[in-house]
């Protein structure tokens, strides 16, 4: 009984690393947005995002919890009172890690990849592995482009996953090809039978994934390989839609329209009739997670910043 007891209380103690994570990313965006004109929208979409996965974390918190400190707690409730509404409404289109990427691309400019990397690095060391944290980013560009990153997904346990997924190919945050690449699989690793929207870069892409942390250049996994026709002998298939890869490519084609259209997928199953089917079967998989976590008050919307 005495272990059991232990093992618990283990489990208990390893789960504050939400909450300790949490706390640094909303302090860090607050102290960079103060120096970056043009982000507030970013704070107030990470604040509703960390409360949201606060909320459905094995050992919830609320976002009282998630900030002690009561002056920056009330400070933040009128600044950014959207997210404090919310959180228990409205589903987050993208995973907080996301909107980090986003403050420092915005503040570094996105030509510099080097200061990117090693900025988000900085951060990540200082935070506990396993919440809240991306452990990948992806550069994608084409010689018509300037450089698009993306990272991983930083949600924590398959249930939060699935849902922050299936809320970025919903939401159109996912460019609708990529979404539409993803949602062949969503929530299985197997292809609808119905459905292939798999597209295959044009030649002049580069799509090119590292380790945070380390730095070092990583193969893409073989979900990637069967997404977006990426050249792979890795054989880990990941959950379809967390990888970084999926994030830069969208934000690829959302700027570069040619490029876009090149990717086009071409399978016959790919029709009006067929894209809307896929779409209502990945909202009822996303309706029937949320039951399962017992998450009964989502009003069918996605979080927008109105900042």
């Amino acid at each position: 009984m005495d272990m059991e007891l232990t093992r618990e209380e283990l489990y208990l103690i390893k789960q504050q690393g939400f909450r300790t994570n949490a706390f640094k990313i909303i302090e860090k965006m607050v102290d960079w947005c103060n120096k970056t004109v043009g982000s507030k929208h970013l704070v107030d979409e990470i604040l509703h995002s960390i409360f949201f996965l606060g909320t459905i974390n094995k050992v919830p918190f609320s976002p009282k919890e998630i900030i002690p400190d009561e002056d920056m707690f009330i400070q933040l409730k009128d600044k950014y009172s959207r997210p404090f509404e919310c959180y228990e409404t409205q589903l987050p289109r993208r995973s907080p890690f996301s909107c980090v990427l986003d403050m420092i691309v915005l503040q570094t400019g996105p030509e510099n990849e080097n200061q990117i990397i090693q900025t988000l690095r900085d951060l990540v060391i200082i935070l506990k592995p396993g919440f809240l944290v991306s452990s990948t980013i992806c550069v994608s560009e084409s010689n018509k482009s300037s450089k698009q990153y993306g990272v991983s997904m930083s949600t924590t346990g398959p249930n939060a996953g699935r849902i922050v997924i299936a809320a970025s190919c919903l939401s159109s945050y996912w460019d609708e090809y990529v979404a539409d690449a993803v949602m062949t699989y969503y929530p299985e690793k197997t292809m609808k039978d119905y459905f292939d929207g798999t597209i295959k870069l044009p030649k002049d892409v580069t799509c090119r994934a590292y380790s945070i942390k380390s730095g070092s250049e990583m193969e893409p996994c073989k979900s990637c390989g069967n997404l977006f026709g990426l050249h792979t002998t890795c054989q880990k298939e990941w959950p379809y839609g967390n990888c970084a890869e999926v994030e830069s490519l969208s934000n690829l084609f959302e700027k570069e329209k040619e490029v876009k259209e090149q990717s086009k997928p071409t399978s016959n199953t790919y029709t009006p009739e067929n894209r809307k089917k896929v779409r209502n079967y990945t909202l009822q998989e996303l309706r029937n997670t949320l039951k399962t976590i017992k998450f009964n008050t989502w009003s069918s919307e996605f979080y927008r910043a109105s900042i």
